[in-house]
């Protein structure tokens, strides 16, 4: 089953240095039919303003993924991490067992980025922190692992049974994806337009979520770059 959410679907939110859209309930949005699925609990769209961000605050018990679309994003935690990260890399933080972390824009132009929590694979993890490097380059007509338990170059590794791939295609290109049985896939049109197994269409910044369809073919109508997540 392919169930698609429209981008005008997400809850917005303008606070003037920030502009973002909650795929799920998330601050003073909260939906009790829209929290989860599976271990993904948080897709936030973001734009942050130059010299603006989140100040040090506390997290606990979640894996943080933060990949930026253009600009820079400057983290700092409690166990002493610090890192601008731009276009081309990944930053992912444990949260375990307790971690207080600030996100701020040090550029002077806007930061764009996807912030995507996840639920870990086992409570009381030690906090931690990484920033990795991909290729861009490596997205064209191929889907490009950026995030995973199973551990590579330049991918960061998560704490869950789960992968984020990223994907370029140029109009008319297709790929397909095949994974087991009773897994799960979420895919989000970060630019162009995308049909589903033939007849499901996402337009820009359009989500579906896909259950029971382990094979899925992806198809760009347009120039298009997406990311798709694969889910237990």
């Amino acid at each position: 089953m392919i169930r698609i959410y429209p981008a005008a679907s997400r809850y917005s939110a303008d606070h003037g240095w920030l502009k973002s859209n909650f795929s799920f309930s998330f601050g003073d949005y909260y939906d009790p039919e829209n929290t989860r699925f599976g271990p993904l609990r948080v897709f936030n769209d973001d734009i942050i303003a130059p010299h603006r961000g989140f100040g040090a605050h506390p997290h606990r018990e979640m894996e943080i993924v933060s990949v930026v679309l253009k600009g820079q994003l400057k983290h700092e935690d409690s166990t002493g991490h610090s890192a601008v990260t731009t276009f081309g890399e990944v930053q992912r933080m444990s949260a375990g067992t307790g971690i207080i972390h600030s996100e701020v824009n040090p550029g002077d132009e806007d930061v764009h980025l996807l912030q995507i929590w996840f639920a870990p694979d086992r409570p009381g993890l030690t906090p931690s922190y990484e920033t990795t490097k991909y290729d861009p380059s490596r997205m064209a007509g191929a889907l490009l692992p950026i995030v995973s338990n199973q551990s590579g170059e330049h991918i960061a590794h998560i704490h869950q049974d789960m992968t984020i791939y990223l994907s370029e295609l140029g109009a008319g290109q297709s790929l397909e994806f095949v994974q087991p049985e009773g897994r799960r896939i979420y895919v989000f049109t970060i630019e162009g337009e995308l049909t589903l197994n033939g007849d499901a269409k996402l337009a820009r910044r359009d989500a579906a979520r896909i259950e029971g369809t382990p094979r899925l073919s992806i198809r760009s109508e347009a120039d298009s770059t997406f990311m798709l997540i694969d889910l237990p």
